[in-house]
């Protein structure tokens, strides 16, 4: 590429606002009449309306910062010897210990476990999962059951 050979694109003249009425910007130079914002040196923080309430304050805060998974329901380890030997959300809703068989289950420690069960559960707290071990019993994490959609 040669000196010569450049491609310069003209480029127009800022325009210098506020030089009086022949300058084209008539005499507030596009500032409107009085205000905080026709002043020299204004300059209002970022958000500021004049004490009003600023927008950021005045909405809610983001979300983001609340989950909206659903919470998993609990189960506690001391109902578990009234249902049958294998425990999935299934046999749970039917003993009316959660709401839906569509739920999220974890299965924590209140009570104590005598007989030996087998849990299928989304999931179990640790103190849990070895008072079911020690019961001879087993607790594997198994996903959430989804609903079958209306043909």
């Amino acid at each position: 590429m040669k000196f010569n050979e450049l491609k310069v694109t003209p480029t127009r003249r800022t325009h210098r606002v506020g030089r009086g009425i022949a300058a084209g910007q008539g005499k507030t130079a596009g500032r409107g009449t009085k205000g905080q914002k026709s002043r020299t040196g204004s300059s209002a923080r970022p958000g500021f309306e004049g004490g009003q309430n600023p927008l950021m304050q005045r909405l809610p805060k983001l979300p983001g910062f609340k989950s909206i998974r659903p919470k998993a329901e609990v189960v506690y380890t001391g109902n578990l010897d009234k249902i049958a030997p294998t425990i999935t959300n299934a046999t749970l809703f039917a003993a009316g210990l959660v709401t839906s068989p569509y739920t999220r289950a974890k299965l924590v420690v209140k009570g104590e476990v005598s007989k030996k069960v087998n849990i299928q559960l989304q999931a179990a707290s640790v103190s849990a999962t070895e008072m079911v071990k020690k019961a001879g019993g087993s607790v594997e994490i198994v996903p959430q059951i989804k609903r079958t959609p209306k043909a």
